[in-house]
């Protein structure tokens, strides 16, 4: 089963790459993995509800129904019932599979493309997954200059893509032993994110990164209520839970806030893409830290973060934050320059009393001194951090740093905090280290045991924290191996004593030949 599992992962890859290889020069990888994506969007949901009308239609008798092949007249009278179903709708001549067999001959295949763009989305207008599906195809500029200088190159360009995505072995995706249409966005997204000049990284989390910090936040639950990123980027994180817990142990379901469009667009055909229903997602586009779009959705049983590092944010400029519900309570706001602890604190508050949140932070909030301090404080005083793990070196695209999880919670057992060293837990590859699934289990059963471990793991009171001067760092608690070799001095020194004799009594010796050649 492994080994099929891996020959339909290989495949899949080769695939995609050869669609990229094919078009590469002529788009920018990082802008063009957006029409690779989409194309990809097109054809999972040309056949999620093709596959959905098949189903039905074949169990009420007619064993021989093709939705692609129904007449659009005939189809048109299901719109409203399959809207509210499904939360769109598709003609059955503008499936992915029909436009793609009419697209070499269509001199207009980029008005055609989008046309059925438009049609798809003005399908959920007034329903319920309007929200959902408006503008999901923005993104996919059909008439982009990037594609070619002529409509006739763009349409040849596009043939290319279409043709390379209806290639990929992805039919009927609920038999796939892997979730082939989600891992293609996983494989496309670090295969750009590692190559992309401009940091991909800011929208993508490594997925075993993402495993991590993902099973630190569920340790010891079985389903949860609803799942939570205030910065969830493509939404890598919030799918993680998805399919550590399984998406149907997600009760109430996933809930995140981008503020970048393009990512956002990113993020709602990648809950699509792996199969979360339009009415169990809710993905906003707007500020969290000034403009939070869930207030009526909190508190969160799981929230999962890899918020940006340090960015600058309103802070004191804006007077009405300081009294918000979210930073209030610390007394004082994250700097204007370093916004780390505004999404911790935004994540603190919307987290459930039985909850856990995860979070990756940049080193430096742990022993900055100032604001960042006083913050600290609040969250030791009043016991909210559960444990600090400082990870390994160059895990993440675009940047070498040695980045640290934050996990809090709102009722621990003890008035203490872990630290847990983690920085040999990785092997390098290339000029990346990566988290071994072995990795990510010692450090999840360090986490659940909570016990001390020589050069590793330390429990420390809140108390001694405090005398620290609330330093979080975890090399102030937790003491590094010495690896170095250990030298015996007295042995030494009777080494160089004998070094010194026999030195001396060499001296004798070529003294006497000398005296003896001069003579």
């Amino acid at each position: 089963m492994d080994n099929k599992n891996t020959r339909e992962r290989e495949e899949l890859h080769k695939k995609i790459w050869a669609i990229a290889d094919d078009l590469r020069g002529s788009v920018d990888g990082w802008d063009f993995k957006q029409y690779i994506l989409g194309m990809m969007f097109y054809r999972y949901i040309s056949e999620n509800i093709t596959d959905y009308i098949n189903e039905g239609e074949r169990k009420a008798g007619d064993k021989d129904f093709d939705y692609t092949k129904l007449p659009d007249e005939i189809a048109e009278t299901q719109r409203e019932e399959l809207v509210k179903e499904k939360g769109f709708f598709i003609l059955p001549s503008e499936l992915f599979c029909n436009v793609c067999k009419r697209a070499k001959n269509d001199e207009n295949l980029n008005e055609t493309l989008e046309r059925v763009f438009n049609d798809i989305e003005n399908s959920a207008k007034g329903a319920e997954s309007e929200e959902d599906f408006a503008g999901l195809f923005d993104d996919i500029d059909v008439n982009s200059n990037k594609l070619g200088a002529t409509v006739a190159k763009r349409n040849d360009k596009l043939v290319k893509i279409l043709n390379g995505i209806a290639d990929i072995k992805l039919n009927n995706y609920k038999d796939n032993l892997i979730d082939a249409f989600g891992d293609a966005y996983e494989y496309l997204m670090s295969m750009y994110a590692s190559n992309a000049g401009k940091s991909g990284g800011e929208f993508f989390t490594p997925q075993e990164v993402s495993e991590l910090l993902t099973r630190l936040a569920v340790v010891g639950k079985k389903s949860v209520n609803k799942v939570y990123d205030p910065a969830c980027g493509s939404g890598s994180l919030l799918l993680k839970s998805a399919k550590i817990l399984g998406k149907e142990n997600v009760r109430n379901g996933f809930y995140g806030q981008e503020i970048n469009l393009t990512t956002y667009n990113l993020c709602r055909i990648n809950m699509f893409l792996h199969d979360i229903g339009y009415d169990k997602f809710d993905i906003a586009c707007e500020d969290t830290l000034t403009n939070p779009q869930h207030w009526d959705d909190e508190p969160f049983e799981v929230i999962v973060s890899n918020p940006p590092y340090s960015i600058k944010w309103a802070g004191n400029d804006n007077p009405l934050l300081i009294n918000d519900p979210r930073y209030s309570p610390a007394g004082i706001l994250a700097p204007k320059s370093k916004a780390d602890f505004a999404f911790i604190m935004h994540s603190l508050s919307w987290l459930a009393t039985n909850g856990t949140a995860s979070i990756v932070c940049f080193p430096g909030i742990l022993y900055r001194g100032g604001a960042e301090q006083k913050i600290r404080r609040y969250l030791i005083d009043n016991n909210f951090v559960d444990c600090i793990i400082q990870l390994p070196d160059n895990l993440f695209f675009g940047t070498s740093i040695a980045t640290c999880i934050m996990v809090l919670k709102k009722s621990k057992k003890d008035n203490s905090t872990l630290f847990i060293d983690a920085t040999n837990e990785c092997v390098k590859v290339t000029n990346n280290n990566k988290l071994t699934d072995e990795n990510i289990n010692n450090i999840i059963e360090i986490f659940k045991n909570r016990v001390d471990k020589e050069h590793i793991a330390k429990i420390v009171l809140n108390e001694e924290i405090a005398q620290n001067d609330y330093n979080l760092s975890v090399a102030t608690y937790v003491e590094k191996e010495d690896i170095r070799e250990k030298i015996d001095i007295v042995e030494l020194n009777k080494e160089i004593d004998e070094i010194v004799e026999r030195e001396n009594k060499l001296r004798i010796e070529i003294a006497k030949i000398i005296a003896e050649i001069e003579v």
